[in-house]
């Protein structure tokens, strides 16, 4: 089979299992970066591409095992996207990356993140995990992250060796089929010993998006299921943690929300979610395990074992790890009809917010009306304009329509609902 930079004969490649499915302009852009979109199309257009001997679009799918061929040339000066030079690492860099490896194949590595350490580089940020990935480059294709964890969490995080590999991952995690467990120590016990928090969560302002706090007019859903594991006393609670979105920090808000923040995140929980004597002051978050399909066919599941201080942090609260192996019952999903009723309320406070936006303008000094409209001919009827009836309709709200319910008070966080069982955002599934 001849190479990428054979440019004057024709080509010809195999599509390999990591491209199965993947669009054919797709497959340039992976493989023969060098070569144009547009230079692509022309080539689709006029035939000289063929999969299997037949002519190929730009969209067609392709299947593993099937022979693609190109023909020569299409390299343009500045065309396409360089490869990214491979960085020269310490033999210290290359030391902690293959200390950090759990579990690694064809198309995976899985690593157990130590804490402390970030995942992708920020500002000041020297060392972290993707600038470490070089290291098992070999001669492929640079490795890439498919999601992460906070600099301070540790455990699972699962690398792709293929750009093939990537996508694949990548859909499992949007599409939520991947099934993340965490291990938490949190400050004092949740009342409910397995339920369901569901705030949700937007950025905080005036923090430049570094820190996120529960919106529940304008933040994003967000769904996290807990089961305490073990207790000591009324002091701390050993919990699983199964995130089923993926929000920034959404784990480590939905706890301090219920007022039993992670022990060490003073980022979110003050100086409530440090404990006195021999516990550490670092966090104790730890993506424990990672169920997820593998392009192979057999799903991969991989534990990772705990770093020193939390396991340090368990052995004096009196935990024993084996009492978490057991996985639970996996959570209904939600149907369509829940769906649905969840875009209908959403929709609904948004309606609400702009008639309120509406209203205010049209109390302003300016004149201006709700709908925006000008204020009418003189002798017209209506509220507002000169010869209409004064006051509105009776038993109306001073400025607007009638709302049909009274507004209440906003319930405290963890104020029970009315008529219900639970605390506000947490809802029992078993026994308390």
């Amino acid at each position: 089979m001849s190479g990428p930079g054979t440019t004057e004969t024709v080509r010809q490649f195999t599509v390999g299992h990591d491209d199965d499915g993947v669009r054919l302009d797709r497959w340039f852009k992976r493989h023969l970066p060098q070569v144009g979109f547009a230079m692509v199309s022309r080539w689709a257009r006029t035939g000289q591409i063929r999969v299997d001997g037949k002519r190929a679009d730009v969209d067609t799918r392709l299947e593993a095992g099937q022979i693609l061929r190109v023909p020569p040339g299409g390299e343009a000066k500045g065309s396409g996207k360089p490869a990214r030079p491979k960085r020269e690492l310490t033999d210290e860099e290359i030391e902690l990356a293959d200390s950090m490896v759990l579990t690694q194949d064809r198309a995976a590595i899985v690593l157990n993140k130590p804490p402390g350490l970030a995942t992708q580089g920020g500002s000041g940020m020297k060392q972290h995990v993707d600038g470490l990935l070089d290291a098992f480059a070999g001669d492929g294709p640079r490795p890439r992250l498919v999601h992460r964890l906070d600099k301070d969490t540790s455990g699972v995080l699962l690398i792709a060796r293929t750009p093939g590999s990537a996508a694949f991952f990548s859909k499992r995690f949007s599409g939520r089929s991947a099934k993340k467990i965490y291990w938490a120590l949190v400050v004092g016990v949740p009342n409910i010993s397995d339920g369901m928090i569901e705030l949700p969560i937007a950025k905080q302002p005036g923090t430049g998006g570094e820190k996120m706090h529960v919106d529940e007019e304008g933040g994003q859903p967000a769904r996290t299921r807990y089961r305490v594991l073990d207790r000591a006393g009324n002091r701390a609670a050993w919990v699983e943690l199964h995130p089923l979105t993926g929000r920034t920090h959404q784990l480590r808000v939905h706890m301090a929300a219920i007022g039993h923040p992670i022990v060490g995140d003073g980022k979110y929980g003050g100086q409530d979610a440090f404990l006195s004597g021999t516990i550490s002051r670092k966090m104790h978050l730890h993506a424990r395990r990672l169920i997820i399909e593998h392009p192979d066919g057999a799903p991969l599941d991989v534990t990772a074992p705990l770093p020193e201080h939390f396991a340090n942090s368990m052995a004096s609260l009196g935990f024993d790890e084996a009492d978490g192996a057991e996985l639970p019952p996996a959570p209904p999903e939600p149907t369509k009809a829940d769906e649905k009723r969840a875009a209908k309320a959403h929709a609904k406070e948004y309606r609400k917010e702009r008639r309120g936006e509406r209203r205010k303008r049209s109390d302003s000094p300016s004149g201006r009306v709700r709908s925006g409209k000008p204020a009418g001919k003189p002798g017209s009827k209506g509220p507002g304009k000169p010869g209409g009836k004064p006051g509105g309709k009776p038993g109306g709200k001073p400025g607007g329509r009638p709302s049909g319910k009274p507004s209440g008070r906003p319930a405290r966080p963890g104020a029970r609902k009315p008529g219900g069982s639970a605390p506000r955002g947490s809802s029992p599934r078993g026994k308390r």
